[in-house]
């Protein structure tokens, strides 16, 4: 059993629509609520309510583009191993709440009426999920917020993710946050990776208790397990899939770092959740905001902005160059408003 609903809040015409619907809600796995959304030209995405949760982003031919492990467990509370976690309040264990926080293990509400957003989009293949905390939320977490967040498929099968995190406190207390956009993405082979546009930078390695180094490479390859916070990252970076002569391009805003990490084989053989040898086809590259907390006063507004973009690799002869392919965002890096 399925039905179609507008993005944002629009009414569905009376004529009947041409092809799919772009926007549809369907059951997924287990029977968890999910929405698939279609762009005209072919590419589509599938979101969980559950952690409002990207589990699939393909392109116009069909081809997957997500990493999710075949042994992903599609059942509360645990989080689906792959695609892309929402990390909120807090990435990774270091603080009091559970490990990346508990918007990957709630339930999102599909928003029939949002409030303005500022970004505009051409494309009608979109959702707009809000999360309010709930009473056992604000045991662990005591703080009241809205977390608005719009996911979309722009008219090329770019897939755009886009996070309001509002303060709603009415003790008049500010609260701070790390987040993170934990996205798992599907390669043909991990030893055949690079990933552009981090180097010289500083990094935190979560292997070494978060012990700070330079990048010394002119781009980073795998050999064994990998885990940095990479810090000050540009407003894209590159992965080049050299197998599948495909790019993944990242644009981010409002999210000055960004996470790589391979887990490779003995941790990947120590996850329940995840396949012995799937680590050789995902990576992951994270868009986030760790090393300096996001605080909020009560009013205030958080921006977040992911942009993911799948290219042939011929844009890109060994430098990272995304003028050649894509438009500088417009998101600003201060998107405290």
């Amino acid at each position: 059993m399925s039905s179609s609903v507008a993005g944002a809040g629009e009414e569905s015409g009376a004529a009947a629509p041409q092809g799919p619907a772009p926007v549809e809600r369907c059951k997924g796995v287990n029977g968890l609520e999910k929405v698939v959304l279609r762009e005209v030209r072919g590419s589509s995405a599938e979101v969980y309510l559950y952690g409002g949760h990207v589990t699939s982003w393909k392109d116009e031919h069909g081809e997957e583009l997500l990493f999710v492990s075949n042994k992903a467990i599609f059942k509360p509370p645990k989080a689906i191993r792959g695609g892309i976690p929402i990390c909120f309040p807090q990435f990774s264990n270091f603080g009091h709440l559970e490990p990346h926080g508990f918007a990957r293990n709630k339930t999102w509400t599909v928003e029939a009426d949002p409030p303005p957003f500022p970004v505009p989009i051409s494309s009608k293949a979109y959702i707009d999920l809000i999360l309010k905390p709930t009473e056992e939320d604000v045991k662990i977490w005591p703080h009241s917020f809205e977390y608005r967040l719009r996911i979309a498929l722009g008219p090329g099968g770019d897939l755009m993710l886009t996070s309001r995190i509002r303060n709603t406190n009415a003790d008049g207390k500010s609260f701070s946050f790390t987040f993170a956009y934990h996205t798992y993405f599907s390669i043909s082979d991990i030893s055949e990776i690079r990933v552009e546009g981090l180097e010289t930078l500083d990094y935190l390695d979560n292997l070494q208790d978060r012990a700070r180094f330079t990048e010394q490479g002119d781009a980073i390859v795998f050999e064994s397990e990998l885990d940095r916070i990479y810090l000050g990252t540009p407003s894209k970076i590159a992965i080049i899939d050299h197998e599948k002569k495909r790019t993944f391009v990242v644009r981010k805003g409002g999210l000055p770092d960004a996470v790589v990490w391979n887990p490779w084989d003995k941790k990947a053989k120590a996850m329940a959740d995840f396949g012995d040898d799937e680590y050789k086809r995902m990576v992951c590259v994270e868009a986030a905001a760790i090393e300096k907390q996001v605080t909020l006063k009560p009013g205030e507004e958080w921006t977040g902005k992911l942009e993911l973009s799948a290219v042939p690799s011929s844009y890109y002869s060994g430098q990272l160059d995304p003028d050649r392919v894509i438009q500088d965002s417009t998101v600003p890096e201060d998107s405290i408003s």
